[in-house]
């Protein structure tokens, strides 16, 4: 399955890591320098123009040679949780 982070943009939805707010996390530290970090070795690929909402983490490649790429996206959390057709253990939407 696919999940689309806007514009002309679809990852695989096993590779995906996390998808997180931006909003709330960018307040840490640790993820400020790990998206710092992630941008210092040209893994982050800004995906809209528009005020971001979202990141997404994914790990694509084989074992031994995963490669890490962060996408900044314009659409929220919950709509790309709805988009991916996940439901938590709950059964919650």
């Amino acid at each position: 399955m696919y999940l689309h982070l806007g514009q002309d943009v679809v990852v695989r939805s096993r590779d995906i890591v996390g998808i997180f707010d931006i909003e709330n996390t960018s307040v840490s530290k640790i993820t400020k320098e790990y998206l710092t970090n992630q941008e210092k070795k040209h893994r982050v690929i800004n995906v809209s123009s528009e005020l971001p909402k979202s990141f997404i983490v994914c790990s694509e490649g084989e074992k031994e040679e995963k490669v890490v790429t962060v996408y900044i996206s314009q659409i929220s959390c919950a709509t790309l949780k709805k988009r991916s057709g996940y439901v938590d253990k709950l059964g919650l939407a």
